[in-house]
């Protein structure tokens, strides 16, 4: 390849100019304290962490939230196939997954800084001068003077370099990367927090499942009792009353039957914007409530420092707001700048590469702010400041995750007693129920005894059928409260996101970890 003295010239130029700048950045340093994570409030283990009668917590060793689909530990086929369609489709967690995006792109936006600027320039003038004459009335040439028109090409690169010496640009690219980082854990979180809703509306649906599939039980039950009824009536046996007790308790059994399809809908749609479809393009079968509350895997309360995904996006904006401090800091320093420009010029335009036509230039600039009313030290306590404003956010989200996780803990505990001792009263309501009513067969006890132990039992067992819903729904919550098997070590890596540039000084490129 040949190269003209335009090309040769400018990169010896370049040379010098990196040269400079390397042989100033290798004694360079990054001011600024340097991170160290804060301590976090945590206890060594869970305060409701102990057993219960009906439902257990299971050992780590022994069950396993699936890593990215906790769902499966609930065994239901349906629920797989709504849960795995939140990450593709639903348009909340669409919108956190742009703006991680966002942040990452943003990373090389500031990494830019850290080259020199190029730039280039072509200049064209046309310049005339004298020439031309004057007649006289007669049309005779009084005077003439001898002119010049001149074209002139100029055409040259030019570059600048802004030195990171201090480290301010680096402490800018480490508030990125880790503002990236903590965009990721949003989106992990946004991700589990519809995931762990949609489990909620599906098992809240299926609820209603269940209470329909109850209350239709007792219209069934309720129109024999009609019936039989009825038949006292004409018989003689029974007051006439008793039919018309006996015809409400069906009506209002019946109209609360239909009433659990309005939540149900509701619950349905809410299930079809969380995947991402249109309310009319989904329809989930009819089901009753699961009764198995699946064995969750307690571990102890600082593992939540690497199994939430909020708690590790409190974490890395600590480290960015820390990197800030350095930027503020650094702003207290000289920057200096290394310039240089080449030019060439000529008429015509060949003449450009003739050696006397050359111009270039090489210098280094400092400067330094010698007074401005104290913005800088402002700015730095600024950064103090807000550095300080998110460790008592992460430490609060700490906090919060743990009461979370107390709390599902103590539910369902409580509720699994709750539920058992149910049990026990609705078994001995449904005797009661069957006892009343051979009584008012026999005559002894009016119909009103038997409706007011109908009601007791059936109210019973809806309380019932209430408990079970909260354990399961509390269950999810659960899960949530531990991370839904997410871990910290799922968040890119700071390498993975600062791509090696072989135009990068190696000093540039050593904190990537």
């Amino acid at each position: 390849m040949i190269c003209s003295p335009f090309t040769a010239d400018f990169r010896r130029l370049t040379r010098s100019l990196t040269i400079g700048a390397a042989a100033l950045a290798v004694s360079g340093c990054m001011v600024g304290p340097h991170y160290q994570r804060a301590s976090a409030p945590v206890s060594p283990r869970f305060k409701e962490l102990r057993p219960a009668p009906g439902w257990t917590y299971a050992q780590p060793e022994q069950a396993a939230v699936a890593k990215g689909e906790w769902w499966r530990i609930y065994r239901d086929p349906q629920l797989d196939a709504l849960e795995s369609q939140v990450a593709l489709n639903n348009q909340n967690v669409a919108e956190y997954e742009a703006r991680y995006r966002a942040a990452r792109a943003e990373i090389n936006a500031v990494r830019a800084q850290l080259f020199p600027t190029l730039s280039g320039s072509f200049s064209f003038s046309r310049n005339a001068q004298g020439g031309g004459s004057q007649n006289s009335a007669s049309g005779s040439v009084i005077s003439s003077s001898t002119g010049y028109t001149k074209n002139t090409y100029s055409i040259g690169p030019s570059a600048s370099w802004d030195l990171d010496i201090w480290g301010k640009i680096r402490r800018q690219i480490q508030a990125q990367v880790t503002e990236s980082q903590a965009s990721a854990a949003d989106l992990a979180n946004a991700r589990l927090s519809y995931q762990a809703q949609l489990a909620t509306a599906y098992f809240n649906l299926h609820y209603q499942d269940s209470l329909h599939a109850l209350l239709a039980r007792n219209v069934a039950f309720y129109t024999d009792a009609l019936r039989i009824t009825q038949n006292q009536v004409e018989a003689g046996t029974s007051d006439p009353t008793a039919v018309l007790e006996a015809r409400y308790q069906l009506e209002q059994t019946r109209a609360s039957e239909t009433a659990t399809q309005t939540l149900r809908a509701q619950y349905e749609h809410a299930i079809a914007v969380l995947i991402g479809k249109p309310p009319a393009d989904v329809s989930i079968p009819v089901a009753e409530l699961s009764r198995d509350i699946p064995a969750i895997p307690v571990t102890v309360p600082a593992e939540l420092l690497q199994r939430r995904p909020d708690v590790a996006a409190a974490e890395r904006r600590m480290e960015e707001y820390n990197a800030d401090i350095g930027a503020a800091i650094a702003a207290f320093f000289p920057s200096i700048t290394l310039s240089a420009s080449y030019e060439q010029s000529g008429d015509p335009i060949g003449t450009i590469m003739n050696i006397g036509n050359r111009i270039w230039s090489l210098g280094a600039s400092a400067t330094e702010t010698l007074f401005e009313g104290g913005s800088r030290t402002a700015a730095v306590h600024q950064a103090n400041a807000t550095y300080d404003n998110y460790v008592a956010q992460y430490r609060q989200t700490v906090l919060t995750a743990l009461q979370n996780t107390e709390d599902q803990l103590s539910n369902l505990r409580i509720l699994a007693d709750q539920a058992a001792q149910q049990d026990v009263a609705l078994r001995f309501a449904n005797q009661a129920v069957t006892v009343s009513m051979n009584q008012y067969l026999a005559g002894t006890v009016i119909y009103t005894s038997v409706i007011t132990n109908e009601q007791s039992a059936l109210s019973i067992a809806q309380s019932a059928l209430s408990i079970q819903q909260s354990r399961m729904v509390d269950s999810v919550s659960l899960i949530e409260a531990l991370g839904g098997g997410w871990s910290v070590t799922e968040l890119p890596s700071k390498g993975s996101m600062q791509t090696d540039n072989p135009f990068l000084p190696s000093f540039i490129q050593k904190d990537k970890n």
